[in-house]
């Protein structure tokens, strides 16, 4: 038998009880210190801990229907507990035994308890009435153990006297005994010893009642287990099970099974046939003696506890093996292989493997032939077997057995792998063999890894599963596609076209493209079961309590909960195909409208997030978040029913009818401040308006009158002010209104009699200068100092145009996608959906690092004077000089009045995937989500300049008329193109562009101008990562272009490194030596490998490496390179033929295939871990994983990324 599943385990004191919650996933467990603890075996978490007896507490248990807890201890207490969450606490105590309580049980139907005691007596209380209502006296020693029959009136308890005692309680049942304290005499009138057995030779720990047959199970100090038989009128004994090599603490009957499982002090767990009884399965464990064993009353589940605390286990995996095939399922049940068709709902028998491996353990695995209609199934037993059975054609009654004509082996997996081929593990030898159809041997492969598992990886592929990698392997040309890190995979499930598969862990889930080129990780806290793809490429999973979904990009979330686990065969449209763990086919209906909109709305579906609006009743705070994660608010907010919420995504998405109607219902005076702040941005003054009427904020409606010039509401501002008396309110208002008397009113009465008189001179108002010079009691001659100005022209402007009743808005902010679509009731665009992140991971183009295609056509000139290649070479002083950028200049409003329709940027926008596009459009912020998305960039602080560029180089401003703000024109790419769903903005840099800034790198390295080079090579990456790729051909050279850059730029930031080295650290000579070889690994062309290789044997003939400047050598030759140069390469070899040996040991090893780490400059050879820049495809050490990637400052190092999308 396999060994057993050990689903939970915790380390605490000694446990000597054990009990499980019939329903929930709780473990009740009675430590030695005291203590009783309450653990969720299914999370993994400590519930709850009860600590109010007094020493070790021995006894525990839990109400078959109610939530009640009863603990028996040392203290001779016997504790009963409320389990509900609100109130876990203690309820009352029964006293009455004389000694150590040993064990504690409620009765499945009358309020009885049953306790063991070692004061040699068996108690029933009631507790209802909290009183003891018998006591079974009897025993001569120690009472161990007293358990009441599932069905029966019956108790069996053991003890130290060597005996076990069946008792018949049935009087007690019809008559209630007075339930006085203290009352025992009539006790025993009601419960009689029915039987005793006889046979062990010393005390006896344990006993319990088979579930459904008249048999006793028994456990004793004299390392035997006795199996007893009932019958009306005796009992005796049936069998014993030896085998254990010191005391049995206890043993229970299988529920389910013919099976005894027992725990002993010999520190093991065994599990024997009932029928034979042999042991066919010991668990074993170092240090720690078991005491205790428990059954879940309904799931296959067992406990044991011991002295370090306690497991939750197994005997056999429940998970049926099945397979998918079209619309079939083959499975396994109770070792049948059936056939189940999803849509008629037919269930057919097939094929018996009752004689495949042993009777106690289920198949492990099937895999269908749908070619020949065969299966092969696998099996954990004797180490690993399968089977390869053909199918019947049809089913005429009779069930064929599969040890008729089945070809057998040994093997932990195997699988089909194509019509006539399958493929088996020998686990042990880490060999795969690949078989026909006769069970010959064709292949054996050694695989590249310890493989635990292997899966179906495509046509003639395996999946291969290790400890930490997963691995596409090429089983017809033995060779590693690509490799994944990820916890052991257990299962793999592809989708319907082979684009996508599900790599299954423990805790993990990785959708990965066919090639394993891009991938996305979730992460689970608890177990993962199974999965399957949905009709819309949306995986769905089933966890020990959910079913959920997960979007290729990785989003995911909850689709419902489960009672029990089950299986997911096959999703279609809302229902979910599945087995439970009985192996029956079952379907749940779901709704899958949260995941199809998510999916609608990463695809840019439109019509489907209309469509599901419409139809739907999206609620709850997550798809609002989600909404507003993505950043979607106006969607949000047709979700939204809380007025708070309402007003927030009103706000940001600048909804101001919303806004408005929702800070009305609120009425707070920071709603209509935020209100008037957002309709000032968009020039909405009438909002604006009323936002301050509302907060009363009468300075700045004033100034919002003067400026929309609403001459008569600053009248009725003054007379507002003049209720309010505020002078200075009145004096503003007076003041914007040009109402000069009204200024010089104010004056007077505030007692600023010669501002006042001032105001009147210079206004030429000669009787109100009077008047204030008589009441203030003066006269001409008395202010004849008075300098006399000139009369005032302060007026304010009269009103051309009247605009106080119309709107004027400085930003752009007509009504959104969908509230047009729902207003209308229709799209306004009928173009396709683009094709983005999300509509599959298999968009990008493949990292390719041929160089010799390209490298034919753009031979650069090369100058290698300025290498100095034939002098004794000293190295030149480079001066990195780093650029200066101006600040940009900040991007202006745009239009200068609202814009009907949607706009051209927002149809850049929404038409296209590519970062530059949307660069164009002027929406930086989700460009820097897809360049982080697709390629990993996070410093962005060097792209402004250019995305500033771009953003300039797609506009066009004309000033028709000069006192008018000027008109901006967008520059289409496709300006015959009549739908809105496919404009697209111009390109602003081209692929050849790129190439001859290029070509000038490879002329700077000619030169050895290496820093010019280096800044060349960075400006050439950072400009490749704004493109735009309109074919496959196109995609791949820009793939090449990136790799050519990157390759340049590593080698000459490995050659500017060698000669910092050699004029700082002159002494430092192994490794200025180490990178003057690694320079001659990047992939050049050959003219500058020619330069990379001569540089490099002059430093290591200078250092007396002569052997290794011999091999450098031989690979200068291999280039081709002019006679001269030939020569001087001769020279080269002879001397290390004349002298082969190195001087300085270097780390280098030319026979190795490696790559160079583009932080360290040191060798990561094949092999060996290692992290990749997202972009341009470099490699790092694994240390360097998260950090940003030094070689071209924009991108962090290992990120997940889904590559450039697909040409458009």
């Amino acid at each position: 038998m396999s060994v057993m599943l050990t689903k939970f385990e915790s380390k605490s004191n000694r446990v000597k009880g054990l009990a499980f919650h019939p329903t929930q996933p709780l473990l009740a467990a009675a430590l030695h210190n005291g203590s009783v603890q309450l653990w969720n075996y299914r999370m993994g978490v400590l519930v709850d801990r009860f600590e109010e007896h007094e020493g070790p507490v021995r006894g525990v248990a839990i109400h078959p229907s109610r939530a009640l807890l009863v603990t028996g201890g040392d203290d001779y207490k016997i504790k009963v507990w409320d389990l509900k969450p609100q109130s876990r606490r203690c309820l009352f105590t029964l006293h009455g035994h004389l000694d150590y309580v040993r064990t504690v049980q409620f009765h499945h139907e009358m309020p009885w308890i049953l306790s063991a005691s070692d004061d040699q007596t068996i108690r029933i209380w009631n507790s209802t009435s909290r009183h003891c209502v018998a006591i079974l006296t009897g025993h001569s020693h120690y009472v161990m153990s007293a358990q009441f029959h599932p069905k029966d009136d019956l108790i069996v308890s053991t003890s130290m006297d060597q005996t076990v005692r069946v008792w018949d309680i049935s009087g007690l049942r019809k008559n209630t005994p007075n339930n006085g304290p203290n009352n025992f005499e009539t006790f025993d009138t009601f419960s009689t010893v029915k039987y005793v057995l006889e046979g062990h030779d010393r005390g006896v720990n344990w006993a319990s009642f088979h579930p459904t047959l008249p048999l006793i199970v028994s456990a004793a100090d004299d390392r035997t287990i006795k199996i007893w038989r009932m019958s009306e009128t005796r009992a005796w004994e049936v069998d014993s099970c030896r085998g254990h090599f010191n005391s049995v603490s206890s043993a229970i009957f299988h529920p389910k099974h013919e099976l005894i499982v027992s725990c002993a002090e010999d520190k093991t767990v065994r599990v024997w046939d009932l029928a034979k009884r042999t042991a066919i399965q010991t668990f074993r464990r170092e240090n720690d003696r078991f005491w205790i064993l428990a059954a879940h009353p309904n799931l296959n589940l067992f406990a044991a506890g011991h002295d370090g605390g306690l497991i939750v286990f197994k005997l056999e995996r429940e998970r049926p093996a099945f397979t998918v095939h079209g619309d079939m399922l083959y499975y396994i049940r109770d070792k049948y292989v059936r056939t189940y068709d999803f849509n008629s709902g037919s269930d057919i028998g097939l094929l018996s493997v009752r004689k495949f491996g042993s009777p106690y353990v289920p198949p492990r695995t099937v895999s269908y032939n749908p070619a020949e209609r065969a299966v092969v199934v696998t099996i954990s037993s004797d180490n690993g077997l399968f089977e390869l059975s053909s199918l019947p054609t049809q089913s005429n009654g009779e069930v064929k057995d599969s040890s008729a004509d089945g070809k057998r082996g040994s093997a932990h997996s195997a699988i089909f792998v194509a019509r006539n081929r399958f493929a088996v593990l020998n686990k042990t030898s880490q060999l795969i063999e690949v078989r026909d159809l006769s069970n010959s041997v064709v292949k054996t492969i050694k695989p590249p890894a310890q493989t635990n598992e292997i899966f179906y990886g495509g046509t003639a592929c395996l999946i291969l599963s290790s400890t930490n990698t997963v691995v596409l392997y090429d089983i017809q040309q033995q060779k590693t596609i690509a490799e994944l890190n990820s916890p052991p995979v257990k299962y793999v499930v592809w989708n319907a076209d082979g684009s996508l598969v599900a790599l299954m862990s423990k805790h993990t889930i990785t959708i990965a493209n066919k090639n394993f080129s891009q991938n996305s990780l979730i992460h689970e806290t608890i177990w993962i079961k199974s999965g399957a793809w949905d009709d819309t490429g949306v995986f769905i999973y089933s966890t020990l309590n959910h079913i959920k979904y997960c979007l290729p990009q990785g989003d995911h979330g909850v689709i419902c909960t489960l009672d029990n686990p089950v299986y997911l065969t096959r999703v279609k449209g809302k229902t979910a195909h599945c087995l439970d763990r009985s192996a029956r086919p079952r379907t749940i209906t779901f709704d899958p409208t949260e995941y199809r909109f998510k999916l609608a709305l990463l695809r840019n579906n439109y019509d489907e997030m209309l469509h599901i609006i419409r139809t739907s009743t999206l609620l709850g705070q997550s798809i609002i978040a989600y909404l507003q994660q993505k950043g979607f608010p106006e969607i949000a907010l047709h979700f939204v029913q809380d007025k708070n919420t309402r007003f927030d995504l009103a706000i940001e998405c600048g909804n101001l009818d919303v806004a408005l109607e929702t800070a009305r219902a609120i009425d707070r005076p920071e709603c209509w401040e935020r209100l008037a702040q957002q309709a000032l941005k968009q020039g909405s003054h009438k909002i604006v308006e009323k936002a301050y009427q509302q907060t009363k904020n009468f300075d700045r409606l004033s100034f919002l009158y003067l400026a929309t010039g609403s001459t008569e509401k600053l009248f009725k501002m003054q007379k507002i002010a003049d209720a309010r008396g505020d002078p200075m309110s009145r004096f503003h208002n007076a003041l914007y209104a040009g109402d000069v008397l009204g200024r010089i009113t104010v004056l007077r009465d505030v007692g600023l009699h010669p501002l006042a008189y001032l105001t009147a001179k210079t206004n030429g108002l000669e009787e109100e200068a009077a008047e204030i010079l008589e009441a203030a009691g003066l006269t001409e001659a008395d202010v004849d100092d008075v300098p006399v100005f000139e009369k005032s022209t302060l007026q304010i402007p009269s009103v051309v145009t009247p605009t106080s009743n119309c709107n004027w808005p400085s930003i752009s902010m007509g009504e959104s996608f969908f509230d047009r679509a729902l207003a209308n009731g229709h799209l306004d665009g009928d173009g396709d959906i683009p094709h983005i992140n999300g509509n599959g991971l298999d968009s990008g183009a493949g990292a390719s690092t041929a160089l010799d295609e390209w490298a034919k056509d753009e031979e650069p000139d090369v100058e290698e004077d300025g290498w100095e290649l034939d002098a004794e070479a000293e190295d030149d002083e480079e001066k990195d000089v780093d650029e200066e950028f101006e600040d940009a200049i900040e991007e202006e409003d745009l239009g200068a009045g609202a814009a009907p329709g949607v706009s051209e940027n927002e149809l850049w926008v929404r038409n296209s995937p590519f970062a530059a596009e949307h660069v164009a459009a002027g929406s930086f912020d989700t460009a820097m989500q897809l360049l982080n998305r697709q390629l990993g960039v996070v410093n962005f602080a060097l792209l402004k300049p250019s995305f500033l560029s771009i953003y300039r180089s797609s506009h066009v401003y004309v000033s028709p008329i000069a006192s008018l703000p000027p008109l901006q024109l967008h520059i289409r790419r496709n300006p015959e193109e009549t739908s809105p769903g496919r404009v697209l903005p111009v390109a602003a840099r081209t692929l050849s562009s790129i190439r001859t800034e290029l070509s000038e790198g490879y002329r700077f390295v000619s030169g050895n101008k290496l820093s010019e080079a280096q800044a060349t090579f960075r400006s050439v990456l950072l400009a490749l990562l704004l493109m735009v790729v309109s074919s496959d051909n196109e995609a791949k050279e820009w793939r090449d272009t990136v790799t050519a850059a990157r390759e340049y730029l590593l080698g000459v930031s490995i050659e500017l490194e060698r000669r910092r080295i050699a004029q700082d650290e002159p002494d430092n000579v192994r490794r200025s030596l180490e990178l003057a070889a690694y320079f001659t690994h990047c992939q050049l062309q050959p003219q500058h490998m020619q330069i990379a290789l001569r540089s490099a044997i002059g430093v290591f003939a200078k250092a007396n490496n002569h052997a290794t400047a011999a091999k450098l050598a031989r690979r200068l030759l291999d280039l081709n390179p002019d006679p001269k140069i030939v020569a001087q390469a001769r020279q080269r070899i002879a001397a290390g033929d004349r002298n082969p040996r190195n001087t300085v040991e270097v780390s280098y090893d030319e026979f190795t295939e490696f790559e160079i780490c583009a932080a360290t400059y040191t060798p990561i050879y094949k092999g060996s871990p290692s992290v990749r820049c997202p972009y341009t495809d470099a490699a790092f050490l694994p240390e360097f994983k998260g950090k940003l990637d030094p070689l071209i400052e924009l991108t962090e190092i290992g990120a997940a990324a889904s590559g450039l999308p697909a040409p458009r």
